[in-house]
């Protein structure tokens, strides 16, 4: 089986800006390819208020993929809620999602309440409402991303990152067989990655 792993994380801004080029080239890559999505936890669970200078230094991040990338963001998010530096929810909510089929959904969904409409997906609240709006089944959810499963796919799939040395978010990584091939994520052009993920093939055949 031939599979293109993408290691992310829904709250992962380069992740956000990568989005629009990242389902270009999934709408390029051959039948032939599963795609299969990781969750590689950017922050583990915190109660604790974002630090000041930490704020400010993913805003400056904002601002960058911005320029570069064109990507959308709502600064009113730093006025209008308490950041967390706690990703592990958003990842819980994915793999939850994952369950009912709608694993996609929940990941379009957490990115635009946190870049577009100033929500907090630290908050289980706010994850219990995206998952209403994507027509999930809410109780079923609710369930789902306290329970042992969930957490122990989460450990999993963080652990796999690791592992595999995942040198950040997003990250693409080619399996053909036993072979794992690192693919260098274009932000702008899918075309080049996908000819990286040709090569490979070539290579492995």
């Amino acid at each position: 089986m031939r599979t293109l792993f993408y290691f992310h994380d829904p709250m992962c801004s380069w992740c956000w800006g990568y989005r629009p080029t990242w389902q270009s080239l999934q709408s390029l890559l051959p039948s032939s390819i599963k795609v299969e999505y990781i969750v590689g936890g950017l922050a583990p669970d915190s109660d604790q208020p974002m630090p000041v200078d930490m704020a400010k230094n993913i805003q400056s991040h904002w601002r960058r993929i911005e320029l570069e990338l064109g990507a959308q963001f709502n600064y009113d998010f730093w006025t209008q809620c308490e950041p967390r530096r706690s990703t592990y929810p958003a990842c819980r909510a994915v793999i939850a999602a994952k369950q009912q089929d709608k694993e996609q959904e929940m990941i379009k969904g957490i990115q635009e309440a946190y870049y577009l409409r100033a929500m907090n997906p630290s908050n289980i609240s706010t994850l219990i409402q995206i998952a209403n709006e994507e027509g999930l089944n809410t109780e079923l959810f609710k369930q789902d991303i306290h329970g042992a499963q969930t957490e122990e796919t989460l450990l999993k799939e963080v652990l796999l990152a690791r592992e595999w040395q995942v040198p950040g978010f997003p990250s693409l990584m080619l399996t053909t067989g036993e072979s794992i091939y690192p693919i260098e994520v274009n932000y702008k052009d899918a075309a080049a990655t996908l000819s990286q993920v040709r090569d490979k093939l070539s290579l492995s055949s």
